[in-house]
C-alpha cells in the first residue's frame, strides 16, 4: 500500500466519476495546480493505484440479457487441476469476473450472456466437459440492485 493524502483521493474520486478528465479539469475539481495534478496523476499511475482508464459499456444496450453467477467444484484439488481450471476462465470471455473461495464452492464465476442458450452453452459444452471440472450450480440474475466498480475512498484516511 502506497501512502496516499486528500489531494490524491479527491483525484482518485474525480477520476472514478469521469477518467476522461484532463489535468486542468482535474486541477479545478481538487484545487491543485494543473502541473501538481499532472505529476500525482503520474506517480499514481506508475504506482498502480490507477491500473487503467477504460470504457463502461452497457450490456442491456449490445443484447447481453443474462447475468449468472456460477459455482463451480473441482474434480480434484490439486495444484495442476486448479492451474488447469485458471486457464479455461482466462480464455472464455464470458466470465467476467471469477473468483477462488472457501465453503461448498471452490470458485464463482460471474458470466455475462445474451441469452439462456448462451448459458446453457457455457455449462453444458465448455465447463461441465472440461477435466478439472466435477459440478457446476448456475444462478441467473433476477434483477441487479446495485453495479459499481467504485473504491469506497471515505474510508481511505481512516
Amino acid at each position: 500500500m502506497i501512502p496516499v493524502d486528500a489531494f490524491d483521493l479527491k483525484m482518485l474520486a474525480a477520476l472514478q466519476n469521469d477518467g476522461r478528465l484532463t489535468n486542468q479539469q482535474l486541477a479545478d475539481a481538487v484545487g491543485l495546480s494543473a502541473s501538481q495534478c499532472s505529476r500525482r496523476r503520474m506517480r499514481l499511475e506508475e504506482e498502480k493505484v490507477i491500473s487503467g482508464y477504460h470504457a463502461d459499456l452497457s450490456s442491456d444496450a449490445l443484447g447481453f440479457n443474462v447475468i449468472a453467477f456460477i459455482q463451480v467444484t473441482l474434480a480434484t484439488h490439486s495444484p495442476d487441476n486448479a492451474k488447469k481450471f485458471r486457464t479455461l476462465v482466462q480464455r472464455v470471455d464470458e466470465v467476467q469476473e471469477a473468483y477462488s473461495l472457501t465453503g461448498d464452492a471452490d470458485y464463482v464465476l460471474k458470466a455475462v450472456l445474451r441469452d439462456l442458450k448462451g448459458l446453457s452453452d457455457l455449462v453444458n459444452n465448455v465447463l461441465m466437459p472440461h477435466q478439472s471440472v466435477a459440478h457446476v450450480r448456475s444462478s441467473i440474475v433476477l434483477d441487479r440492485l446495485k453495479e459499481t466498480s467504485r473504491l469506497p475512498l471515505k474510508s481511505a484516511l481512516a
